[in-house]
């Protein structure tokens, strides 16, 4: 198997010419990481023609290698961006598939240019625009409503990386044998789970929600659909990352999207836009969709999937509270 390895240019040229991805006369100009990734290994090659991403998943993610992840998760995220091919706006709105390479779990993207993800709101210093959720909100509306199905079957069922996702959202933040001490993070924190941790109505309401997320569907979503996912470019903003993507309930994205304003300090006017701009809100499951908010909250703040979220512990328990209600209630 090739193995995607920044420091090894000379190797990466020899693969890129047996894939007739690069041309003859064609060299590399410059090898580097476009940002620092969660999941997979990504690189940005510039070469004397032009520029491209190539990206590799292996049986761990990136970030956090002790963790065991399915080693061809890239391979389904390729389907995704050839499946949303076929519509001119959703695909506007992400990047183009180049090439996927099977055998060694990996695919080529276009290049969006110089960009920044939105984790700068996790400082809690910035407001993300209107118009920017504005493209966030139509996207929603093309992806779940242009790719739904009649019949439910198997396409982009993605099971192992649902089962992945399900373990850090469902069961992690609930357990107290993980060995992960919440104080590393921020002082107090630990303690302020616990009760949480110890709550069996809370509990059993999510392991309900657990089997909603994942059961199948007839809606195609993103999947992962928060902060670190919304490239800021200087054509708009990008979608990109949708290794969890999956055919199932709507709700799943609201509430991912949602629960991230509510933890970015979002004005409740800007949640309001959400609801009243996305056109099948009237058709969702309240109960559900509130469910799915309040679960990630609270595997944002006492899970394994931290984020660089620059919040003071008294606010952190206050959202925990307002999640187990959401949850509850």
């Amino acid at each position: 198997m090739f193995i995607l390895n920044e420091n090894e240019p000379t190797e990466l040229a020899v693969y890129l010419r047996e894939k007739n991805w690069l041309e003859e006369n064609e060299t590399i100009n410059s090898i580097a990481k476009p940002g620092e990734g969660n999941m997979n290994y990504v690189l940005r090659i510039v070469t004397t023609k032009h520029s491209f991403i190539i990206k590799q998943s292996r049986g761990y993610v990136e970030k956090y290698p002790q963790v065991l992840a399915p080693a061809n998760r890239v391979l389904t995220e390729g389907a995704f961006y050839t499946k949303i091919a076929a519509d001119f706006d959703v695909q506007a709105a992400m990047p183009k598939i180049i090439a996927i390479d099977e055998a060694n779990n990996l695919i080529l993207l276009e290049d969006l240019g110089k960009s920044n993800d939105f984790t700068f709101l996790y400082d809690l210093e910035e407001k993300i625009q209107e118009k920017e959720l504005h493209q966030l909100v139509v996207y929603l509306n093309g992806l779940h409503q242009n790719f739904q199905k009649e019949i439910i079957d198997e396409e982009l069922s993605n099971s192992a990386m649902r089962a992945l996702n399900y373990e850090h959202i469902f069961e992690f933040p609930y357990r107290d044998d993980t060995g992960f001490d919440l104080n590393t993070v921020q002082k107090g924190l630990q303690e302020i789970a616990m009760p949480y941790k110890n709550d069996v109505e809370l509990k059993l309401k999510i392991e309900s929600l657990g089997s909603l997320y994942l059961s199948k569907g007839k809606y195609l979503l993103h999947g992962d659909f928060y902060p670190g996912s919304w490239l800021k470019t200087e054509n708009g903003i990008k979608i990109i990352d949708p290794e969890f993507c999956f055919y199932g309930l709507r709700e799943f994205d609201l509430a991912v999207f949602i629960a991230h304003l509510y933890l970015t300090q979002q004005e409740k006017s800007k949640i309001a836009y959400i609801k009243n701009n996305y056109l099948y809100f009237s058709e969702l499951n309240s109960e559900i969709l509130n469910g799915f908010i309040g679960t990630e909250i609270m595997r944002r703040l006492i899970g394994l999937a931290q984020l660089p979220l620059k919040m003071d512990l008294e606010t952190k328990a206050n959202l925990l509270t307002f999640a187990r209600t959401l949850i509850l209630k």
